[in-house]
């Protein structure tokens, strides 16, 4: 969704309906879990707790570590670039990707990131999980109990010290901290997967009327708690208010907010109400022979791809957002479960991810693809690629929807983000380019206007790397390279 400057306890729900309002905020930054290994059922955790016996080990964290690029807004410390100036350069505003100092390669060693709407979750190489930006819902895991500060040093950003300086999630109420493998984040709520298929989770979900819940139990979930009916779980994928997790069998859970069907399964349940929707619940059914091995999320929508190479979609669709184009431009459309993709049929998609109301892919052959919302320049495209087979066009004439998945010209890609407006793509090559919403700098093109076309992503502290991931948050970006 595009994003919108808010006071930091406002609700971060975005309108349903098209049109919808161009400032709003919405994450959608993922990176693809490890690869699983084997089939069976493990032993339980709590057995093995019980006889000594190790869980079996079914993911491996990432080893390398990654130097962190960060550009944007930054006003709530979702750039945790701290409170102060380094380097005679303020934590806010950042135009162009600079090298987070922070998160140093050699002092910290980040292995894998992900980013939420308004704050951040990152797995280091020594198996800490360190979490920065907006914690009101508790997202980040750990006390930030600033209340102000006086000083009229010249160097404070009046940045909250404890939110904007990334730091150690408090796993002290665990009786053991689990090793962890990934890390996830929806707008309130933070995830984390462990080498032996558990989830773990803190925050809150938001709905339309505000606070839903963590789980059906607890409404705002303070410290980190393993999250219940999940398990032998290989990947995590994180949308605006709802989450998937893939297990080694090929099967897709949702739990979350699910008003626009993005859990692919009725919102409501007659036996647990709105709330039944916090407890992860398989999506779908699989006929003999076919499960996924690759799931994403939009802000409202999931996608997953199959063993067999098929892209399936469901969720919110009122923009063509989910690559199904019989309901574009029809408000509250839905695709209520997951559904194969068409016109992905002859396409051997590698990876794919979600914006607000738009979508990106990309094949083996390094094609990009998008598809959905068009008057922000989400799609990427210019105004003579839209025609009457592709598009929705509004009463003057100009175009509003991408109905079908179309290939954006003069760029190859094998990595794809987006959030909001905002979506970025990564070449074979290690280049980046981004497009769409920047009000906030979120594009990393040092411009407040939406930059029409994929871009290069140029600064000086990015000469000459090789990026090899990129997300999107509220208001802000980060791109990753090897160390």
């Amino acid at each position: 969704m595009p994003a919108l400057k808010r006071s930091r306890g406002e609700d971060l729900e975005a309108a349903q309906k098209a049109p919808t309002p161009k400032k709003s905020k919405v994450v959608n930054g993922n990176v693809p879990g490890p690869a699983p290994r084997g089939r069976g059922r493990p032993r339980r955790a709590e057995d093995a707790a019980r006889t000594s016996i190790p869980a079996p080990v079914l993911n491996t964290r990432p080893s390398q570590k990654l130097d962190i690029y960060v550009f944007g807004a930054g006003e709530f410390g979702e750039l945790g670039l701290g409170s102060k100036k380094y380097d005679d350069k303020r934590p806010t505003n950042v135009k162009r990707p600079r090298l987070n100092h922070l998160l140093s390669a050699d002092r910290v060693g980040v292995v894998q990131i992900a980013c939420g709407g308004m704050h951040n979750i990152a797995l280091t190489h020594d198996n800490k999980v360190l979490t920065w930006g907006v914690n009101d819902d508790k997202a980040l895991g750990r006390e930030t109990n600033w209340e102000g500060d006086d000083d009229d040093d010249d160097d404070d950003a009046g940045l909250d010290p404890q939110e904007s300086t990334p730091a150690e999630v408090d796993f002290s109420s665990l009786i053991k901290k689990p090793n962890f493998v990934q890390v996830a984040a929806t707008n309130s709520a933070s995830f984390a997967l462990t080498d032996d298929g558990y989830v773990y989770g803190w925050g809150t979900f938001r709905g339309s009327d505000g606070i839903l819940g963590f789980s059906p139990e607890v409404e705002v979930q303070e410290r980190p708690v393993r999250v219940a009916g999940l398990e032998n779980i290989t990947t995590l994928a994180a949308g605006s208010d709802h989450m998937l997790a893939l297990d080694r069998d090929g099967r897709v859970f949702t739990w979350g907010s699910g008003g626009q069907y993005q859990l692919a399964r009725k919102p409501v349940s007659r036996h647990g109400g709105p709330k039944a929707t916090l407890h992860p619940m398989v999506c779908g059914r699989f006929t003999k022979g076919r499960h996924a091995v690759k799931i994403a999320a939009g802000a409202y929508t999931g996608f997953y791809i199959d063993n067999r190479g098929k892209v399936w979609s469901w969720g919110l669709n009122n923009y063509s957002q989910t690559g199904h184009s019989d309901q574009a431009g029809k408000d509250n459309a839905v695709v209520p479960a997951p559904t194969l993709v068409h016109a992905f049929q002859k396409k051997s998609i590698i990876h794919i991810d979600g914006g607000a109301h738009h979508s990106l892919a990309c094949s083996s052959e390094g094609e990009l693809f998008t598809f959905g919302r068009v008057d922000g320049h989400q799609v990427g495209l210019r105004e003579d690629a839209f025609n009457e087979e592709n598009a929705v066009f509004d009463p003057a004439g100009k175009p509003r929807i991408l109905k079908i998945p179309t290939a954006v010209p003069d760029v190859k890609a094998s990595f794809v983000a987006s959030s909001s407006d905002t979506s970025i793509a990564i070449s074979p090559d290690g280049k980046g380019y981004s497009w769409g919403f920047s009000e906030n700098y979120q594009t990393g093109q040092a411009t407040r206007k939406d930059v029409e076309v994929p871009t290069p992503i140029e600064s000086d502290d990015l000469a000459g790397k090789r990026l090899v991931w990129a997300g999107v948050g509220g208001q802000y970006g980060i791109v990753a390279s090897e160390h």
